[in-house]
């Protein structure tokens, strides 16, 4: 994502392994694996994609634990290279691709670990999309839990203030409510979004393929959501240059660059990839048209009370280590996930990946 981000976020010591060596599989071998990937997407009827920074390098954004990651980096005491700012990054051919296999009806859900806005900035609609770590243009009132989108990034993270009011008029000679707007960035431990995480994990233990790109599956509960289309009797495909936690779960492994690989799968499927035309905001793909930014996003509204999302936010105390795993939320006797149990979910500390000696 970004060096400012990775700069505002409070100290936290363990990262994750961070520098793992990259591989890139053969010329011949990729094309085989990308036409793999091609039936089996084919085959599918319900495609959950879990998207990471790796995503986003070739936006000129840096990852975390990449050779060249914000995290790899601090840890050899250097500076990571920013190539660009949140508001002048312009979607990869990834963020595009993506958007084209959800207009072409393939890829039925998004999740994403990313707060850099590129998947709304290129026009994927918002109600297809989790975006577990929040958003840098996205602030939402604590009072309506309306969401605003805007052109600039919002500049404040740890679901703090913002310093703007809401200016919805809720009915007809009512004033605006005025609660106070907020950010929807997480710092670390903190609980994710109710609403996008219940969402995740419904899409995740319907989807019969799980396809992870740019991630190395670390951070929990975000990087354990593809071993519940697994324990469902799904697949997995995992896309990154680098090893992941769950790669001994995959039923394909893929070395090689994002971009590289959606190109090829999208000419393999005989689908565009979408051209960026400027950032606009999808709320929905299928009524809605795309809505200018800055504009309050009218049909998003938070499904759960603000004083359970707030219990989310205050009321979880960090605890020892050895108490920080934590098992994906039971679902209820009607198969819906159960609130209380999401709203105890922390953004947890990353693990080691199985097999993998963390490099101090």
């Amino acid at each position: 994502m970004s060096v400012n981000y990775a700069a505002g976020l409070s100290p936290y010591a363990d990262k994750g392994v961070c520098g793992l060596p990259e591989k890139c599989d053969a010329a011949e071998e990729l094309k085989e694996k990308v036409k793999t990937l091609t039936q089996m997407i084919k085959e599918c009827q319900y495609l959950v994609v879990h998207s990471g920074a790796g995503i986003s390098t070739s936006s000129g954004i840096p990852d975390f634990r990449g050779p060249k990651g914000v995290w790899t980096m601090e840890e050899k005491g250097e500076t990571p290279k920013f190539d660009t700012t949140f508001e002048d990054a312009r979607p990869s051919l990834t963020h595009m691709a993506l958007l084209g296999l959800y207009k072409a009806g393939y890829l039925k859900y998004l999740i994403s670990q990313n707060v850099d806005g590129l998947h709304v900035r290129s026009g994927f609609p918002r109600d297809a999309l989790s975006e577990l770590h929040g958003n840098m243009f996205v602030e939402d009132c604590e009072k309506c839990g309306r969401q605003y989108v805007r052109e600039k990034v919002i500049g404040v993270m740890g679901l703090k203030p913002t310093g703007r009011y809401c200016d919805v008029v809720r009915s007809r000679g009512l004033r605006a409510c005025r609660g106070k707007l907020i950010s929807t960035i997480l710092d670390w431990e903190e609980a994710l979004p109710i609403k996008d995480l219940t969402r995740a994990e419904d899409a995740s233990r319907r989807a019969d393929l799980a396809l992870t790109l740019g991630t190395s599956l670390q951070i929990k509960p975000s990087g354990d959501l593809p071993l519940l289309t697994k324990k469902k009797g799904g697949k997995l495909v995992v896309v990154n240059l680098q090893a992941t936690k769950h790669d001994k779960h995959a039923n394909l492994r893929i070395h090689g660059y994002v971009d590289e690989v959606m190109k090829q799968l999208m000419d393999a499927l005989g689908l565009d990839i979408p051209k960026w035309e400027g950032p606009t905001v999808c709320e929905s793909f299928t009524p809605a048209k795309p809505e200018p930014l800055g504009r309050l996003t009218a049909p998003c509204k938070v499904s759960v009370k603000k004083e359970v999302e707030k219990k989310g936010k205050k009321g979880v105390k960090k605890e020892e280590k050895e108490e920080r795993k934590r098992p994906a939320a039971p679902p209820t006797d009607e198969g819906q996930v159960n609130e209380e149990a999401v709203v105890s979910v922390k953004k947890e500390r990353a693990e080691s990946p199985p097999g993998m000696k963390e490099e101090k």
